[in-house]
């Protein structure tokens, strides 16, 4: 029982910590906050705020912070389901916080390389945009999913399979909708979209699987 309480402390402050954060933005960037909460269906927020964007942007730097630490929570409740453990160990929380911070990192600093090197940094900047937003709505939707499933819903392998399948159909969605907005540049380069998309868009997530299913 006291294992149990120790584990619901540790998820209690990281989602407060999320909701904080949300608060924060809110707040702050409360009319590009409602316009984000739109993302999915709507075009507006792409075509609105892509023209605003900074290198450093700090409404998107907060929401990745949220991103991060609920798809961390995610992976270790996914841990637990398949390993069957049911105490909270930071020291795997961190490793898997670490690692899927510096797997998203180290992929977009990349990407704006190549797009410094190829002189293509207008197209490499939108379509950032464009994967950065939709991934962060993944992690406004993982942090409720998260709540229900260490408070309500126990989570089954079945079940993180299926969240899963729902966080990659959304972004997805932010895939093709990159695809059709850069059409003309993606068929007219079409190998090197292929190359980018083995390098930079499906070898990261081979490496993050094998580093989770390892752990």
């Amino acid at each position: 029982m006291l294992r149990e309480i120790i584990s619901t402390e540790w998820y209690t402050i990281l989602f407060v910590l999320c909701l904080s954060i949300l608060a924060m933005v809110k707040y702050i960037f409360s009319s590009r906050f409602n316009d984000f909460l739109w993302l999915v269906g709507k075009s507006k927020y792409l075509k609105i705020y892509a023209r605003e964007q900074k290198f450093i942007d700090q409404f998107d730097a907060f929401l990745f912070l949220n991103l991060v630490v609920s798809l961390s929570i995610f992976f270790f409740l996914g841990h637990s389901a398949f390993v069957g453990g049911i105490s909270f160990n930071i020291g795997l929380f961190i490793k898997i916080l670490l690692g899927i911070g510096a797997i998203i990192l180290i992929k977009v600093l990349l990407e704006r390389l190549i797009g410094s090197l190829f002189g293509i940094d207008a197209l490499i900047d939108s379509y950032l945009f464009q994967k950065t937003s939709y991934k962060n709505f993944s992690g406004l939707l993982l942090l409720p999913i998260n709540i229900l499933l260490v408070f309500t819903i126990p989570l089954s392998i079945n079940l993180f399979y299926v969240i899963i399948g729902l966080l990659f159909i959304i972004n997805l969605m932010g895939f093709i909708t990159s695809i059709k907005t850069h059409q003309k540049t993606i068929l007219n380069n079409i190998f090197y979209f292929i190359l980018y998309l083995c390098a930079l868009e499906i070898a990261p997530y081979v490496i993050l699987y094998k580093l989770f299913i390892n752990s």
